[in-house]
């Protein structure tokens, strides 16, 4: 059973990397009152972005990733001037961004299709990957998933501890009082949105030059959604999203490994189970309205013009 259970635990981390980058993102975009539903558009974005310059430049994920992040905040920037600036309506804005970002990365990935990446090897952290079980599994794993975790910790300690993580939670809740008192709501939330752009696309480029090192098209296939959804499971708290994060990345390992358990159900079923795994969780949370009350930030989707 261990010769199973240690493979399908370190997959579950590579897995659950892209969505708690994108889940982080998007997060600390909705603390401050504003929703996008383009994440699956930016991840995108920044996965073409991180491939073709990883491959232009030859210098792998160390040149991908920060191109991811760029490309991602670039298009949240999109986002933001349509649904800040302008005060149309968020969903929408979302929901184009999303099909812009299918269609430019489809363009610019044609020359890419044949390309490959050598990826990351995982980084194997002295006498802790030796620890019995856990020591594969948490400590020899590639630099973006420890990444992820400082990422995690970085969102969660901000947004608990610090001035400018109760100023965005404050701008979410009542961006009229915020205003009233002289800050800058609008700006505060672009800054949030290209927060949440970058961290998209280094999901985006993660997935390209690292998790499957080569170009797909629509390579994130959906994960962008479940990223959107993991902030509702986790009702806007980082811990639940992270936990959240590895039970989705969890269920999709699983599925390569059913047949080695000796699960026999059909492969169709064994593909559609993360999703349909996302979306019961989802029924279950929605079902406690006084949770997602208590913790909805008051503006969520609300334009604001000062």
């Amino acid at each position: 059973m261990i010769e199973h259970l240690i493979p399908i635990l370190v997959g579950t981390l590579a897995a659950a990397t892209p969505l708690i980058f994108a889940g982080l993102g998007e997060l600390v975009v909705e603390r401050t009152g504003v929703l996008n539903l383009g994440v699956e558009g930016m991840m995108l974005v920044g996965a073409i972005a991180g491939f073709a310059a990883a491959a232009e430049t030859g210098y792998g994920a160390a040149a991908g990733l920060p191109f991811g992040a760029l490309a991602g905040a670039a298009t949240a920037m999109i986002f933001a001037f349509f649904a800040l600036s302008l005060a149309a309506n968020q969903a929408a804005c979302g929901l184009a961004l999303t099909i812009f970002g299918l269609g430019l990365s489809a363009f610019i990935g044609q020359s890419y299709v044949s390309y490959s990446l050598p990826g990351l090897k995982p980084v194997a952290i002295p006498f802790l990957s030796d620890i019995p079980l856990l020591g594969p599994v948490l400590f020899n794993q590639d630099a973006v998933v420890y990444l992820s975790i400082a990422a995690y910790a970085g969102v969660a300690w901000t947004l608990a501890r610090t001035r400018l993580g109760l100023l965005l939670k404050a701008v979410g809740e009542s961006p009229e009082s915020a205003h009233a008192i002289g800050y800058p709501v609008i700006l505060i939330r672009y800054g949030a949105v290209a927060f949440g752009g970058a961290m998209a696309g280094i999901a985006g480029a993660y997935l390209s030059t690292v998790y499957t090192p080569l170009w797909v098209q629509n390579m994130s296939a959906g994960r962008g959604w479940i990223a959107v959804a993991l902030v509702v499971f986790a009702t806007w708290k980082p811990t639940r999203l992270l936990f959240g994060a590895y039970l989705f990345g969890f269920v999709t390992i699983l599925q390569f490994h059913a047949q080695g358990l000796g699960i026999m159900l059909p492969v169709q079923f064994l593909a559609a189970l993360p999703y349909v795994a996302t979306v019961v969780v989802l029924v279950l949370i929605s079902r406690d309205r006084k949770i997602l009350q208590n913790n909805l930030p008051a503006s969520l989707g609300k334009p604001f013009l000062p």
